[in-house]
């Protein structure tokens, strides 16, 4: 089987992880310090405060804000469901605006739309490895004097005009098995908001700024040194890896174009893609469906994902929810209906790609 992922932890990292298992501090200590230096740099902010996940990043996003209740939070309703998740679980009221197909991001001018008087916080999700339109949506929130929270959770490294994903307002990264960068699990958010940043670092550590000095009720959302050790020497090496990804994509990209039933994804002008996910569009032309060409694949040997299903609101969980409002988004619904990721890790051989391909054009075209 093709793996539609592939985990593989670096001689370095062992050491790292091995020296930290020598010092005797294994939570937060100075290898967490390390890599939100190194994070800071990568993304181009001022400060990057690690936690234990990326929801966690979310959570931790929303309540330094202090919301208050029936506030708003609009986002994508195309997304992994830890971003509505983490919303309730800060006690915002969660509304959702429509996409782009052409980026499967949420679409700035239905985003401004959606805007209402109970409005305070905008949060775009850079979906696959693409940041959203941030030119418009950055002016966006200036404009109506709203915070923004980027859901970087898969752009680790994505830029757009020169920017990179979570430096626009305060940035949410995901470190979890699957992800660019990996710790198995863990988060990072950046700001260049030293209120901000000063408050997360507190709210992380069960609201202390020193040992029994409470200044709020706060939460362990602590990262290991462990895990930290992990990460540092993905980030000396991203480069490479995101060149890798980038020369599979434009492989898979001339390999597909053309297909009847097959949509490939692009890099936008601007953008900066680096590829966490490969994700097509089935569409109408296709002889079969989009969940008969993953059987199909599946039985050829190629890993395959379907992320996402279902719009995020569109599960039984959520349907009584009084903070969840499933404001209308056909594009999302139609995208859900017909995704689907291929392999583009960087640990894929020319072969491996090309194996991809054949299997594709031969369940589509058959």
């Amino acid at each position: 089987m093709i793996p539609i992922s592939s985990v593989r932890i670096s001689e370095e990292a062992e050491r790292l992880a091995v020296e930290v298992i020598r010092s005797g501090m294994l939570a937060q200590g100075p290898m967490v310090a390390r890599l939100e230096r190194e994070f800071a740099e990568f993304v181009g902010v001022e400060h990057a405060i690690a936690v234990n996940n990326g929801t966690t990043a979310l959570v931790a996003a929303v309540q330094a804000l202090d919301l208050q209740p029936g506030d708003e939070v609009i986002t994508s309703p195309f997304t992994f469901v830890a971003t509505l998740n983490a919303i309730l679980e800060a006690g915002a009221v969660a509304r959702f605006a429509d996409i782009r197909e052409d980026d499967f991001c949420i679409d700035p001018e239905a985003l401004e739309a959606a805007i209402g008087p109970r409005t305070k916080v905008l949060m775009p999700v850079h979906l696959y490895g693409q940041t959203a339109d941030m030119e418009r949506i950055a002016p966006t929130a200036q404009r109506h004097g709203l915070a923004l929270i980027e859901d970087a959770a898969q752009a680790h490294g994505a830029t757009i005009g020169g920017r990179g994903a979570g430096s626009f307002g305060i940035g949410t990264f995901s470190l979890y098995g699957t992800k660019n960068i990996t710790t198995g699990e863990g988060g990072v958010i950046t700001t260049n908001d030293d209120q901000i940043a000063d408050r997360l670092r507190v709210l992380r550590n069960q609201g202390m700024r020193q040992r029994y000095q409470y200044e709020m009720a706060g939460h362990n959302y602590r990262l290991t040194d462990l895990q930290a050790a992990l990460a540092i020497p993905q980030l000396a090496s991203y480069d490479e890896l995101v060149k890798r990804r980038k020369e599979n994509a434009a492989r898979l990209s001339a390999g597909l174009q053309g297909i009847p039933g097959v949509r490939v994804p692009a890099e936008l002008l601007g953008r900066s893609h680096v590829w966490h996910q490969y994700t097509v569009l089935i569409t109408d032309e296709s002889p079969i469906g989009r969940d008969e060409v993953v059987r199909l694949l599946n039985e050829r040997g190629i890993g395959c994902g379907i992320y996402y299903p279902k719009v995020v609101y569109d599960y039984e969980c959520y349907a009584t929810n009084p903070n969840v409002i499933p404001d209308p988004a056909p594009v999302a619904e139609r995208v859900a209906a017909r995704c689907l990721s291929l392999p583009v890790h960087q640990h894929l051989t020319d072969d491996e790609v090309d194996q991809v391909i054949e299997g594709v054009r031969a369940v589509v075209t058959a």
